[in-house]
């Protein structure tokens, strides 16, 4: 990581961009922890925030993917798709995931919250292939087929990795009554798995 951030700062150019997007990533952290109740919970969340922020930043500045930087917002643009990606066929999904299953990939899951569709992208951290399904480290235990398991998460499933649904996960896109609709904000979690992506086939982690 060392050599990483020494690459960064080669010119003040991009120094200023590190400098910004670390502001703007500071901006939207704080806003969130100061809606916070927990008090334990966010002096954990501030021990290692300088840290978190400071990576990630550095991993928007090395992006090597199809997606836009913008730097003020510290987010990530694409064109956005017409209506919300989704899984054209559950067997074709079961069949990807079966081939293609690794621990720490990134996957993007739908989400359908008070008529508001969008992609939040999460990780795969343990499966188990005897009953045919994983666990997201966020979303929790899904089919190989994209379904949750649980019958009270039907509001979300588990979509295929590719450039069209991660883009539009990174992106925040949105869609509301079948419409584009304003992005949401990722969160630093989010951000940090965007690094994580490899963009070359989508289907090991970077």
């Amino acid at each position: 990581m060392q050599s990483n951030q020494t690459d960064i700062f080669r010119d003040d150019s991009q120094q200023l961009q590190f400098a910004e997007l670390c502001n703007a990533l500071y901006e939207r952290e704080l806003q969130t922890l100061s809606q916070m109740g927990n008090l334990a919970l966010l002096q954990r969340r501030l021990k290692g925030l300088t840290h978190h922020i400071k990576r990630i930043a550095a991993s928007m500045l090395q992006h090597d993917g199809p997606l836009q930087l913008d730097i003020h917002n510290a987010s990530w643009q694409a064109k956005q798709a017409a209506h919300c990606p989704r899984n054209d066929n559950p067997a074709d999904t079961q069949t990807w995931f079966k081939q293609h299953l690794c621990f720490g990939l990134p996957v993007p899951v739908w989400q359908h919250q008070t008529g508001i569709e969008y992609l939040e992208l999460d990780c795969i951290d343990k499966f188990d292939l005897a009953e045919g399904r994983l666990h997201l480290n966020k979303n929790g235990w899904f089919m190989l087929d994209g379904s949750p398991v649980s019958e009270n998460s039907q509001n979300r499933a588990l979509l295929v990795p590719k450039k069209a649904t991660l883009s539009a996960a990174c992106c925040g896109h949105s869609w509301k009554q079948g419409h584009r609709f304003h992005p949401h904000t990722l969160s630093l979690r989010e951000l940090r798995l965007v690094s994580q992506i490899n963009w070359k086939n989508c289907r090991k982690p970077a």
